[in-house]
C-alpha cells in the first residue's frame, strides 16, 4: 500500500460509467447494492477497523439520505455514496478546534465505535478501495452542494447521470464534476530543501510549495512560476513525480521535483508568511519531531511523501 492516501487504488473501484444514465439498471443495481454514508462532509467510517461503513442499501440510515451518487462496482456488487446531512442528532459531537475537526459524530443506527468523521482523519489506514471511493464521493458531494445553480443562467439545477452531472431546466445547459490540477513541488538546491508557511496554518505548519496551473500553462512552467512568485527562488529542472486525488474540495496535487538555481528569498506576504531552506539533517530532525520550529507532516499527503522519499535518496 502506497504512503499517499487515496493514490493506492489504481483504479481498483470500476467506475462503469456507462451506468449512470441508465436509471432502471440502476434501481435494480440499488436493491443489492452497498453504500457508504455521508453527513455534512463527513464519512461514515470506523477509526478502529481502518475502514468505512459500508451498509446493506436497506438498511435504515440509507433511508434517511438524500442525493445518492453511483461510485461503480467492485467485485460485482454495486456501490453508492447517499447523502444524508438532512439528519438532526439528538446531540452534536464536539468540533475540536484545529487544522482539521477531530470530532466523531456518532449514530444510534449505526454499530458502536462507527461514526462520521473527517476524512482527512482516517485518509491513510483506509484500504486502497475505501480510499479511492471516499476521495470520489468527497469531491462529488462538495461539487453539489457549491453548483446548486446554473453558471450560465441562474436557475437551480438538479442532479442526473447518478450524481455525476448537473441540469439546468430553464436553458438545458450540462454542468459536470471538475478537477482543479495543482502543482506540488520539492524544491532542492544541493543537500538543502525549500519548504513555506501559509498564514492560516496552525503552528510550526511547514510543507512543500503548491499552486494551482493557469488555463494555457503547462506543468513545469507553473512549477516554475509558483515557486518563483511565492518565493522569488528560481527553478531549472522540473520532473514529474506522482500525483495524488485531494478532495478538500476537488483537486489532483500532481507532484514534482523542481531543481532551484538561485536561494535567496522574498516573500509574497499574499501567500506566504514564512519561507526558509533546511539541510538533509535538519529535515530528518523535523520528521523525527526534534526541529523547535518546523514540525512534521501529516501522513498520507504527498508533500510527506516526496519529502520521505528525498531524504531516502529515491528522489535527487
Amino acid at each position: 500500500m502506497t504512503d499517499i492516501a487515496f493514490a493506492g487504488a489504481n483504479g481498483a473501484l470500476d467506475r462503469t460509467a456507462h451506468l449512470r444514465r441508465d436509471a432502471e439498471m440502476l434501481q435494480n443495481l440499488w436493491e443489492s447494492s452497498e453504500i457508504v454514508p455521508f453527513w455534512r462532509g463527513k464519512v461514515g467510517c470506523d477509526p478502529a477497523q481502518n475502514a468505512l461503513v459500508w451498509l446493506p442499501s436497506s438498511h435504515p440510515v440509507a433511508a434517511q439520505g438524500g442525493l445518492r451518487i453511483f461510485l461503480g462496482m467492485s467485485d460485482g456488487k454495486a456501490l453508492f455514496a447517499v447523502d444524508i446531512s438532512a439528519w438532526v442528532p439528538d446531540m452534536l459531537a464536539d468540533d475540536a478546534t484545529g487544522f482539521f475537526d477531530l470530532g466523531m459524530q456518532p449514530h444510534p443506527d449505526l454499530a458502536a465505535g462507527a461514526g462520521f468523521a473527517d476524512l482527512r482523519g482516517v485518509m491513510l489506514g483506509l484500504s486502497p478501495l475505501d480510499g479511492e471511493c471516499a476521495a470520489t464521493a468527497k469531491a462529488l458531494l462538495a461539487w453539489h452542494d457549491s453548483h446548486g445553480f446554473c453558471a450560465r443562467c441562474g436557475a437551480a439545477t438538479a442532479a442526473t447521470d447518478a450524481g455525476w452531472q448537473r441540469q439546468c431546466a430553464a436553458c438545458n445547459s450540462a454542468h459536470f464534476p471538475r478537477t482543479d490540477p495543482v502543482v506540488i513541488m520539492l524544491v532542492t538546491h544541493g543537500d538543502q530543501l525549500l519548504l513555506g508557511r501559509s498564514p492560516a496554518w496552525p503552528e510550526g505548519m511547514y510543507s512543500l510549495l503548491a499552486g494551482f496551473i493557469e488555463p494555457g500553462e503547462v506543468f513545469e512552467a507553473a512549477v516554475r512560476r509558483e515557486v518563483f512568485e511565492e518565493t522569488g527562488v528560481r527553478v531549472g529542472d522540473v520532473r514529474y513525480i506522482a500525483s495524488q486525488p485531494w478532495p478538500f474540495p476537488a483537486s489532483l496535487m500532481l507532484g514534482a521535483v523542481a531543481h532551484a538555481t538561485s536561494q535567496d528569498i522574498t516573500l509574497d506576504p499574499a501567500e506566504l508568511e514564512d519561507a526558509l531552506w533546511l539541510t538533509r539533517g535538519q529535515v530528518l530532525d523535523v520528521q523525527l519531531g526534534r526541529n523547535p520550529k518546523v514540525k512534521a507532516g501529516r501522513k498520507g499527503a504527498i508533500a510527506q511523501h516526496l519529502i520521505t522519499e528525498w531524504l531516502s535518496g529515491r528522489i535527487d
